[in-house]
């Protein structure tokens, strides 16, 4: 692996030549938490139990690569929420999410230029639906959370694609819409900031990491370090 080289201040490039085209691709797809949105539902989720500093910890050690089986690590996550309201998921949908700097122009910028967008998570359709409608996206695939009589039972529901939305899956993912687009996967940018997304990074023609932990950023193509996503459109002309 090559030393990455600072392209502008706080946007590295490494292992790909630029300026590359935005239009030489057909396919961006976006993990969620803390990459197209500002936060990590699932922590925020758990302050309505008390249980934040205990589930963010989790959070941040599988993101970071320290817990290796991230099915695992979001079941012992969602089982934490269990009794959480869905007044409590709406009001940190409605007081909390914001998408992250840059996200509609990327997105918007992408749009023009033809490509669709996915966002993949390993996240819950509950907000991810949400940011679907917020920014126009064209496919999404996410985790379920079960409730019932209104409140979260602390388990998923499974999906027919599978349990639960994983690295591999988001890396499956990507290559199924790539294939139903009739595309290459090397006409396909991910970008992430945590280990769970490295499967379908490494898969991408182009990965880009977004304020990404150390082993994203060291493995991506592309680090976004300071600024907002559209930082990328100054790689990508």
């Amino acid at each position: 692996m090559s030393a990455a080289t600072e392209f502008a201040l706080g946007l590295m490039v490494q292992r790909t030549p630029v300026p590359l085209r935005l239009s030489d691709y057909r396919l961006i797809c976006f993990d969620m938490d803390s990459t197209l949105i500002n936060i990590e539902c699932v922590d925020e989720i758990a302050d309505a139990t008390g249980k934040k500093a205990e589930v963010a910890a989790i959070t941040e050690a599988t993101m970071r690569g320290e817990i290796a089986d991230f099915k695992e690590s979001l079941r012992q996550r969602v089982a934490l929420l269990k009794g959480v309201t869905e007044a409590d998921m709406a009001g940190v949908r409605s007081e909390r999410l914001q998408l992250s700097p840059g996200a509609q122009a990327l997105v918007q910028a992408c749009k023009q230029a033809g490509l669709k967008v996915l966002l993949v998570s390993g996240g819950f359709t509950y907000f991810a639906e949400h940011v679907r409608g917020l920014l126009d996206i064209d496919f999404v695939r996410a985790n379920v959370l079960e409730m019932k009589d209104g409140v979260l039972t602390g388990a998923m529901v499974d999906q027919p694609w599978g349990d639960i939305c994983d690295g591999a899956e988001k890396r499956r993912t990507m290559l199924e819409v790539a294939s139903l687009l009739g595309i290459a996967p090397a006409q396909c940018i991910a970008v992430g900031d945590g280990s769970n997304d490295l499967p379908m990074m490494a898969a991408s023609g182009l990965s880009v990491a977004f304020h990404a932990k150390p082993r994203v950023r060291a493995e991506a193509q592309i680090a976004i370090n300071q600024g907002g996503l559209d930082r990328l459109l100054e790689v990508l002309r």
